[in-house]
């Protein structure tokens, strides 16, 4: 077998000669070598091509090819080859895979679908759709993800659920954020856009043609299998899951709370917005700003029929009535107008509370359903408040004889209160003879004191100073051991059950007269 060097050299040397024979003395081979080399040259054929020796599966390729064909490319090679051991083939596996392989690749070449690029106008467009959020608080979230079309301008928005309320208010936050509205809007065909189809057309939802009318759009549903319309919304969706549902492929913890997402979606809509796109090669925001004027204008008030029944917050209680129940919103809404509306049924059944503002409607509040005399509350809708438990009092001094007691420590404050509650007479005067006390017998006694007097409830007269006078005297503990005792030992214990002898004593009598002579 000839290198290609080598047959560099012994086609030179033929074209040098124009012998054959005359080439292969140059070149040391036979004339017969340099005569093949020649001739595949002169059929326009590669330099050194191996010459074809037919595989085994040569005489079965028809065969192959008809399963291929009835199987609309399907079939697996592991079945073909099933197939062809029945009818004689003793090639291996791993030559029906290959000609499996090569028999497919031929039938997608003749049957691949041929897809055009979808050019589009600037103002035209807007697609959006719909990706599995994190979870948060035990609830899966939804995040909403608009593009459009001509710019690739993305808006990225966390809702809570799918209803035709939350999907209004988040288009309407998504013209607002691109300052205009678009002449088409995109999308699936959801129950909130198509309720039905009658011979292939798609009957649109009532709530949907009014919200079209009110921002003056027409809502389009894209047709089934059609990535060159649908195409890049999905593929913004798919890239806003990457980035912000917590994965192993990008280490993001978990979200602590619903506000938290929507910063992410903040920070993610601003990192994509200004980096370059891989198509168009320029940033969306800088496309944007030359779009904008191609959008029409967006309605001032916010289309809000769908947002529930309007209730105005007082102005000193951040608190609505919806349906007999009371339910709290954020603080910083006292005197706005929101609106309020019931989501789900029994156990899950929710109550949404919205606010139509300058970026338009944006959900404040979801509180499950609450009963009459029992209100709904957020704490976080109350950061300022404390709450007044009570018998919980806030010790402050109101006057220079106050502070100064209170200033002695601990024991002072644990006496006021003791004393108080116990209806102590003549209070102030106490408080001044402790004081005094303080000077003379020193702070840290005194208030130890205070202490003792605070947990023994003693607040008469003079039992301050009969405390300081007792840990005055008090010396040390002594402990009395067993031969200074007085206490009865345990020694006469030990003949209990013990058999007793009796012991007689006998007791000399003495003489009568010696009684009389010593009486």
């Amino acid at each position: 077998m000839k290198f290609d060097g080598e047959i560099m050299e012994i086609l030179a040397a033929y074209d040098l000669t124009g012998s054959l024979r005359a080439a292969a003395e140059l070149t040391g081979c036979s004339h017969h070598t340099v005569a093949r080399h020649v001739a595949a040259r002169d059929a326009g054929k590669p330099i050194a091509e191996p010459a074809y020796r037919g595989r085994v599966t040569d005489p079965f390729m028809p065969k192959i090819e008809e399963w291929v064909e009835a199987s609309r490319g399907r079939i697996r090679a592991d079945k073909a080859h099933e197939k062809l051991i029945a009818l004689g083939y003793e090639g291996s596996d791993r030559s029906t895979r290959r000609a499996v392989a090569q028999v497919r690749a031929a039938y997608r070449l003749g049957h691949v679908r041929v897809h055009r690029p979808w050019v589009t106008e600037p103002g035209m467009w807007l697609q959006y759709d719909f990706g599995d959020g994190p979870v948060i608080e035990g609830r899966k979230t939804v995040l909403f993800v608009a593009w459009l079309a001509w710019s690739r301008f993305r808006v990225v928005i966390a809702l809570r659920d799918r209803t035709a309320p939350s999907v209004f208010a988040a288009l309407d936050r998504t013209f607002r954020r691109i300052e205009g509205a678009p002449t088409y809007v995109l999308t699936d065909n959801e129950k909130t856009v198509t309720v039905s189809h009658v011979a292939g057309v798609p009957v649109r939802n009532q709530q949907t043609v009014d919200f079209a009318r009110h921002y003056g759009v027409t809502v389009l549903t894209c047709q089934p299998a059609d990535p060159a319309s649908k195409g890049g919304v999905e593929a913004a969706v798919k890239l806003a899951k990457a980035d912000l549902v917590p994965k192993d492929t990008n280490l993001r913890a978990e979200y602590a709370s619903f506000t938290e997402l929507e910063a992410a979606c903040e920070a993610f809509m601003d990192e994509v917005n200004t980096r370059e796109h891989r198509v168009t090669r320029r940033k969306p925001a800088l496309m944007l700003v030359e779009e904008a004027p191609r959008l029409h204008r967006v309605p001032d008030t916010a289309h809000t029929v769908a947002f529930g029944l309007s209730r105005a917050v007082p102005e000193n209680t951040p608190m609505v009535t919806f349906e007999n129940g009371q339910y709290s919103v954020p603080a910083h809404l006292l005197g706005a107008r929101v609106f309020v509306r019931s989501h789900g049924i029994g156990t899950d059944e929710q109550v949404v509370v919205v606010h139509v503002g300058t970026n338009g409607p944006l959900e404040v509040a979801r509180h499950p359903r609450a009963r009459p005399g029992s209100p709904a509350i957020d704490d976080t809708h109350f950061p300022d408040h404390h709450q007044k438990v009570p018998g919980e009092y806030t010790i402050k001094a109101r006057s220079a004889a106050e502070a100064e007691f209170l200033g002695i420590g601990a024991g002072a404050h644990a006496w006021l209160l003791e004393a108080a509650a116990a209806g102590t007479a003549r209070m102030n005067q106490k408080m001044a003879e402790a004081v005094a006390l303080a000077k003379i017998s020193g702070t840290a006694e005194v208030d130890q004191a205070l202490g003792e007097a605070a947990t023994y409830s003693r607040f008469a007269t003079g039992d301050l100073a009969s405390i300081l006078a007792a840990g005055g005297a008090r010396t040390g503990s002594r402990t009395a051991d067993e031969k200074t005792s007085l206490a009865q030992g345990t020694a006469g214990w030990a003949s209990i059950g013990q058999t007793i002898t009796p012991v007689v004593h006998i007791v000399e009598v003495a003489a009568a007269d010696d009684l009389e002579e010593s009486a």
